[in-house]
């Protein structure tokens, strides 16, 4: 096994308010409405504190056969929110994630969606960085999509 450690981040800003963006990225049981077709199901294993999505939440994300949990480690209100990846088979370890929101002088949001893994197999971890952080700036755009639908 290999202890090589990567990371990714991605950046964009939305004319949403932060607690619009954070209430749509910690409701796993919603995912499904708006991060598709990567996430096709979404549904919780166990609400958080606070609820749902706070810490000791498990949203569980995908699609058949695919799926992945995801435990809440930490929970900032409307600014920030860290999760790990748990109980589920991947070519990656330790992986972690976390959104930073910063309300911006335009009014709206700017998001930082940052990610970070141990590889598991010697040479995996770039193809995982690449898939891993490409999904994370897909979910970032059909994020930002779906909080400037909300209203105000």
């Amino acid at each position: 096994m290999s202890n090589r450690k990567y990371s990714f981040e991605v950046t964009k800003t939305t004319n949403a308010s932060a607690a619009t963006v954070f209430r749509l990225v910690t409701d796993g049981g919603n995912w499904a409405k708006w991060a598709k077709p990567i996430v096709v199901t979404s549904s919780w294993v166990r609400q958080g504190d606070p609820p749902p999505g706070g810490v000791g939440a498990i949203r569980k994300l995908g699609m058949w056969p695919v799926f992945v949990q995801e435990e809440t480690v930490e929970y900032e209100q409307d600014r920030r929110h860290v999760y790990k990846l748990v109980g589920t088979t991947t070519p990656v370890t330790d992986y972690v994630a976390e959104v930073v929101l910063s309300p911006n002088r335009a009014g709206g949001t700017d998001i930082r969606w940052s990610g970070s893994f141990t590889e598991k197999v010697r040479g995996t971890g770039p193809l995982m960085r690449g898939a891993l952080g490409g999904a994370v700036k897909y979910f970032a755009g059909q994020l930002v999509k779906a909080a400037e639908r909300e209203p105000s």
